[in-house]
Order: C-alpha cells, then structure tokens, then sequence
C-alpha cells in the first residue's frame, strides 16, 4: 500500500508541473490577447490548487511511514498549494490583462516549485 501511495505520490507531483506549465503558458497568452482571465482560466487555477492539496494529503500519507530524506521537501509542498491563492489575492486590483500575465507567471513559478520538491524528495 505504502509502495503505491508514493507511487501516485511521484506522479501525481509530475502532473501538476505539467499543469500549471499548461495553465501559466494560458495565461501569458492571455494577456497577449489583451484579454483578462476568463472562466476557464479560473477554474483551472481552482483544479490546480486542489489537486495540489490532494497531492499534499497524499504525502501526508507517505511521511506516516517514510518521511522524505530533505524537510525543505515539505517546504516546497507547502509552497505549492499555497502559491496561486496568494497570488490570486495580491492581482485583485489589478488590470484584466495584467491579472492574466501575473497569474501566469505565478502558475510557471509554482511549476518551478512543484519540480525544486521532485528535486529534494
């Protein structure tokens, strides 16, 4: 059981890098467009940040019986889940176009985290 919880524990690590790339590239170009963050845009924010809580959850699972060898791991982790919200908070007031590229960069910025705690795992 442990075996397969950080099995899904890797790869579910490798999907969010993959999505928020996808989601941070969407939002640049939005913001190329001239075009603020649409419906879509936003609920695929929503679904990266929870499946990055359940990626979490499932490490939470996995540190019960094997803690990671690094804590800046679980740093990492926690910078993950919450880095959109944070920036999502900071861009209220900003322009449509504005929130679209900042939101974008924060979505590259938060693959960049998700593969520094591939990194240290």
């Amino acid at each position: 059981m442990d075996v397969a919880i950080l099995s899904l524990h890797g790869r579910t690590a490798w999907a969010l890098v993959f999505y928020y790339t996808a989601v941070g590239l969407w939002g640049l170009f939005l913001g190329f467009r001239n075009s603020g963050p649409t419906p879509g845009f936003r609920g695929a924010i929503a679904i990266a940040v929870i499946a990055s809580i359940v990626q979490g959850l499932l490490g939470a699972l996995v540190a019960f019986s094997q803690p990671p060898r690094d804590l800046l791991h679980v740093l990492y982790g926690v910078a993950v889940v919450l880095a959109m919200p944070f920036a999502a908070s900071l861009l209220r007031d900003r322009a449509p176009r504005g929130q679209s590229v900042a939101l974008g960069f924060a979505a590259l910025f938060t693959a960049g985290l998700a593969i520094r705690g591939i990194i240290t795992s």
